[in-house]
């Protein structure tokens, strides 16, 4: 059973929040700030961590930041009230994976959860499986049957991020700051290159294709 850390010094929101995940199958724990969570973490194996941004001792910020130095993997799913984009900006910078704003609604936040977990198995793995193609992280390399091709970085990121969500669109602007970093000066020109690439590369292979959205981005959509 999956291991999910609540960190949250509201005690009813804490028990709440451990009783939804609960109902939809995780083991849960609670912790009323962030030094009471690194303890429990020195302890215990967690799979996941749900976290407050205000809390005394240590804020979500720099429990983040210290999550970040030990489990460079771990999921992170930051909870607020702040609802400014700037404390948004700010929770993933230092390394969060999501980020919701109270009242939260139960649902999406099991959905969120599941589909962290998903990814997390994906980084684990450093592989990603579509058909017969397999996509190695490590090696920069699509493979399938007998047939090997290593990739540039930059185009393997990219098909490897818009692999990993079959059918979610992502605007020009979301992979420029994935991809490049945020504080790149790589413009629309240069993803259109690497995408037009990728598109010559694979263009025989029936498995995916990469669809323009207009207006939007880019997809990838699984076929077969």
């Amino acid at each position: 059973m999956l291991k999910i850390l609540v960190v949250e010094d509201d005690t009813n929101t804490r028990k709440l929040l451990c009783a939804v995940l609960k109902q939809n199958g995780f083991e849960t724990y609670g912790a009323e700030d962030g030094i009471a969570a690194l303890h429990f973490m020195d302890e215990q194996h967690v799979d996941l961590v749900v976290l407050d941004l205000m809390m005394p001792n240590m804020d979500g910020y720099e429990l983040t930041q210290q999550l970040r130095l030990s489990w460079e993997n771990l999921p992170i799913l930051m909870v607020t009230a702040k609802q400014e984009p700037k404390d948004k900006r700010q929770g993933f910078l230092v390394g969060t994976d999501d980020y919701m704003t109270k009242p939260v609604d139960e649902q999406e936040m099991v959905l969120r959860i599941k589909a962290l977990l998903r990814r997390a198995q994906i980084a684990n793995d450093h592989k990603l499986t579509i058909g017969k193609v397999v996509l190695d992280y490590n090696a920069l390399t699509v493979s399938r049957d007998n047939q090997v091709i290593t990739l540039p970085q930059k185009e393997f990121y990219l098909l490897f991020k818009l692999l990993s969500y079959p059918n979610k669109i992502f605007t020009r602007l979301q992979l420029m700051d994935e991809i490049w970093g945020m504080e790149t000066e790589t413009d629309d020109h240069t993803l259109n290159v690497h995408i037009n690439r990728l598109r010559d590369r694979f263009r025989d292979w029936t498995e995916f294709e990469i669809v323009t959205v207009r207006g939007l981005g880019y997809k990838a959509v699984k076929k077969g």
